[in-house]
C-alpha cells in the first residue's frame, strides 16, 4: 500500500534518516517509537508530503488516502460547531445536502417539474452517500471521545486546544482514510476516551501508524512496532511488549558478536605489533592490517533504560497526615463538582487521581493545594512542605537561564556537583547543563521542570500530567524517581503504565464524592471489572426475553450470588498466597545474616511492605464482595 525506499533526510547536516526503508501493508497497525528528536514526527510529515526527502522515495498505491492527526491542528479555529467541523469528513454528502436545501428553498416560490426531478436525483445521490446517517455517525464518535450531547452545537473556537484536537481526531476517524497517522493522540484524551479510541482502532479497516509514548495504548492497538533510531527504521513483528523482549534478545546477540569481534581485533593488533619489525612476517602483517581496514565493525549496544538513584533530603518530616478535607463542597454556578465529601492524605500515600475530564480532577488538585475556594474545611498537616508541577509551569522557566542556573535558583542549597548529578539522572550530562532554556524542546523543558520540583526538598508533591511530552526513557526515569521518593504525592495522569508503577492508592470522583481504592491501578482495574461484570449480569438477567421474561427477583439474585461466590473464592486463594508470602518475609528478616546486612534487609523489607499493601487491597475487595453476598442471602420480607 505504501513503500518507503532508501529514504534519507538531513537537518542541519545531521541525518535523521539514512537509507531507511519500510513497507506498510493494508490493515497494518504500526506503533512508531523512539526517543524524542529521533525523527518520528518528521517521518509522518514525509509520508504526508509536507516535506520532501533528500534521497529515496515514498510511493503510495493509487487508491491510498492518508489522514494525519498532528499538533499543528491545535491552531485551527472557526465559528462552526464541533458537529459541523466533524461532519466536514463527509464533504460530498454535506455539499449535496446544501444543494437539496437550496432546491427546497427555491421550490417554495417556483414549483416546477425540473426542480422536482433535480431534487429526486440529489436525494438519491444523498442516500447513496449515506447522507441520512452521517450526523448520527458524527455524534457517536464525538460522544465516544468525551463530548456531551449539549456540547455538539457549540463553536469549535470556544474549546481548549486539547478538546479541539479531539474534534479533528473525530473528523479523521469519520473520513476513514486508507492510512491513518496519529501523532501522540493520547496526550489530549482522558482515560475513558483513550479506551474508546483503542477499541475503535482495533477494528479499523484501514492501516494505522501511531506515534505514542503510552505503552499500554500501543499494546492494545498495534500488531507491529517500528523503532526510529540510528537514522534507521527497525521493524518488530509484534506490539510493544513483544518489541521489548525481541529487542533484548537482539541486543544480547549483537553484544556477544561485538565482544567476539573485539577479541579478534585485539589478537590481530597484538600480532601486528609483535611482528611489525620482522621482515619475514611483513607480508602477513600487511595482510592483517588490510583485514582490519576492511572489517565491518559491529556496534556495541547502548542500554537506553538508565537505572538512576535519587537522593531526597527533607529538611522537615511531616506529621501523620498531610491534608484533611472535611465535608467539602465545590460548585461553579449550577455545575456541582463535589458535594459534602471527606478525604484524607496520610504520610506515605502515593495517590493517583484518575477519571474522565470534566469530573473535577484539576479542581480537586487545586483544593488540596489550597488554591481553590470551597465550602467545608481543609486542614493542613504538621510540617508539610508542598511542591506543585503542571505543564503551564514550563512557561515560568527563565528562558535565558542555563539549565544548571535554573536549578540553582530552585533554592535547594545543593552544590553544583550535586545538581549535575540530578541533571545527569534526567539525561543532561556534560556540557548539556549549560544549554539555555530557550533552545530546549518541550520534552527537555518538562525534564528541567520535573528536576526543579524534585530537588525542592518538598515532602509532598502534586503532579498534574507529568508524563506529557516525555519519551519512554524520560518516563522511566520519572517512575524511578517517584518510586524512590520517600514523601507523599498526588498525581493526575491518564498514563496507565505510569500510574500502575508509582501509585499505592487510587482516587476517583463519583457521584460528586471522592472515592478511594487502597491498592495499585492494576488491582483497581480488576476490582472495577468485577463490579461491571456483576452489574452487567444483573442487568441482563432483568432484561432476558422469552420464557424468562417473568424471572423472579430470587432467580436473578441466585445467578448474581453464584458469580459473586466464585469471585470470592478466587480472592480467598490470592489472600492466602499473600499471607504466606508475608510470613516468609518476616522469617527472612528475623535471620541474623539478613538483619545484620542493611542492603539485604532493605530489599526484603521493601518486598514485605509491597506484599502488605497487596494483601490490604485484596482484603478490601473481599469485604466488599462478602457484604454483597450477605445482602443477597438476607431473607426477603
Amino acid at each position: 500500500m505504501l513503500s518507503i525506499n532508501n529514504l534519507s533526510y538531513l537537518i542541519g547536516g545531521r541525518a535523521l534518516f539514512e537509507e531507511a526503508s519500510l513497507h506498510i501493508k493494508p490493515k497494518d497497525k504500526i506503533g512508531l517509537i523512539g526517543l524524542n528528536g529521533k525523527g518520528k514526527s518528521t517521518l509522518l510529515k514525509l509520508i504526508n508530503k509536507d516535506i520532501i526527502p533528500d534521497k529515496g522515495s515514498i510511493s503510495r498505491a493509487k487508491d491510498c488516502t492518508v489522514g494525519f492527526l498532528n499538533q499543528d491542528l491545535l491552531s485551527y479555529l472557526t465559528d462552526d460547531s464541533i458537529l459541523t467541523v466533524a461532519m466536514q469528513a463527509f464533504g460530498e454528502a454535506v455539499n449535496t445536502q446544501r444543494q437539496i436545501d437550496a432546491v427546497l428553498k427555491k421550490m417554495e416560490t417556483d414549483y416546477t417539474d425540473d426542480l422536482v426531478d433535480k431534487l429526486t436525483k440529489l436525494q438519491d445521490k444523498f442516500e447513496h452517500l449515506d447522507g441520512y446517517t452521517m450526523q448520527a455517525k458524527a455524534e457517536e464518535i464525538l460522544e465516544g471521545i468525551g463530548f456531551t450531547t449539549k456540547q455538539l452545537n457549540k463553536p469549535l473556537k470556544e474549546f481548549s486546544g486539547g478538546w479541539r484536537m479531539r474534534v479533528m481526531l473525530a473528523k479523521l476517524l469519520l473520513e476513514k482514510p486508507s492510512l491513518l497517522m496519529l501523532d501522540e493522540p493520547t496526550n489530549h484524551l482522558d482515560l475513558p476516551s483513550i479506551e474508546w479510541v483503542e477499541n475503535y482502532l482495533r477494528t479499523y479497516e484501514g492501516s494505522v501508524v501511531v506515534v505514542s509514548h503510552d505503552r499500554q495504548f500501543l499494546n492494545n492497538t498495534v500488531s507491529k512496532t517500528v523503532e526510529v533510531a540510528n537514522a534507521a527504521l527497525t521493524l518488530y513483528e509484534g506490539n510493544f511488549d513483544y518489541y521489548l523482549k525481541e529487542k533484548e534478545q537482539r541486543a544480547e546477540i549483537q553484544n556477544n558478536a561485538f565482544a567476539n569481534q573485539q577479541q579478534q581485533i585485539k589478537q590481530t593488533e597484538k600480532f601486528i605489533e609483535r611482528f611489525r619489525s620482522k621482515a619475514t612476517k611483513a607480508r602477513q602483517v600487511q595482510s592483517k592490517v588490510k583485514s582490519l581496514t576492511r572489517l565491518d565493525r559491529i556496534e556495541e549496544v547502548i542500554d537506553e533504560n538508565a537505572v538512576v538513584n535519587f537522593k531526597f533530603d527533607f529538611s522537615q518530616k511531616p506529621g501523620r497526615f498531610i491534608t484533611q478535607l472535611n465535608n467539602i463542597s465545590k460548585s461553579y454556578g449550577d455545575l456541582e463538582i463535589l458535594k459534602n465529601t471527606t478525604a484524607r492524605i496520610e504520610r506515605g500515600d502515593k495517590i493517583a487521581l484518575i477519571g474522565a475530564n470534566g469530573k473535577g480532577k484539576s479542581t480537586l488538585l487545586r483544593i488540596i493545594s489550597g488554591n481553590e475556594a470551597i465550602e467545608g474545611e481543609r486542614v493542613d498537616g504538621f510540617n508539610v512542605i508542598t511542591a506543585f508541577y503542571a505543564q503551564h509551569q514550563l512557561e515560568s522557566l527563565g528562558v535565558n537561564n542555563e539549565i544548571i542556573e535554573e536549578l540553582k535558583q530552585a533554592g535547594s542549597e545543593k552544590t553544583e556537583q550535586e545538581l549535575r548529578g540530578v541533571l545527569g539522572c534526567f539525561l543532561f550530562s556534560g556540557d548539556d547543563v549549560f544549554k539555555k532554556i530557550k533552545v530546549l524542546s518541550g520534552g527537555e523543558k518538562s525534564r528541567v521542570a520535573l528536576a526543579r520540583t524534585l530537588i525542592s526538598e518538598a515532602n509532598f508533591l502534586m503532579l498534574d500530567e507529568p508524563t506529557n511530552h516525555l519519551d519512554m526513557q524520560s518516563e522511566n526515569i520519572l517512575i524511578q524517581a517517584l518510586q524512590q521518593y520517600k514523601g507523599s504525592f498526588v498525581v493526575v495522569s491518564h498514563n496507565r503504565h505510569f500510574v500502575n508503577q508509582v501509585a499505592n492508592k487510587i482516587w476517583y470522583i463519583e457521584d460528586k464524592e471522592i472515592k478511594e481504592y487502597p491498592g495499585t491501578f492494576q488491582e483497581y482495574e480488576y476490582w472495577r471489572s468485577l463490579q461491571n461484570s456483576v452489574t452487567e449480569t444483573f442487568t441482563k438477567a432483568k432484561k432476558k426475553p422469552g420464557k424468562q421474561k417473568n424471572t423472579k427477583p430470587k432467580d436473578i439474585d441466585t445467578n448474581r450470588l453464584k458469580l459473586l461466590e466464585k469471585e470470592l473464592e478466587s480472592i480467598e486463594s490470592t489472600i492466602e498466597k499473600a499471607e504466606h508470602d508475608i510470613a516468609g518475609f518476616e522469617n527472612e528478616m528475623a535471620k541474623k545474616e539478613v538483619y545484620s546486612d542493611p542492603q539485604k534487609l532493605a530489599v526484603i523489607n521493601n518486598n514485605f511492605e509491597n506484599a502488605k499493601q497487596e494483601l490490604a487491597s485484596h482484603q478490601a475487595l473481599w469485604e466488599e464482595i462478602a457484604d454483597q453476598i450477605d445482602t443477597l442471602q438476607q431473607p426477603n420480607d
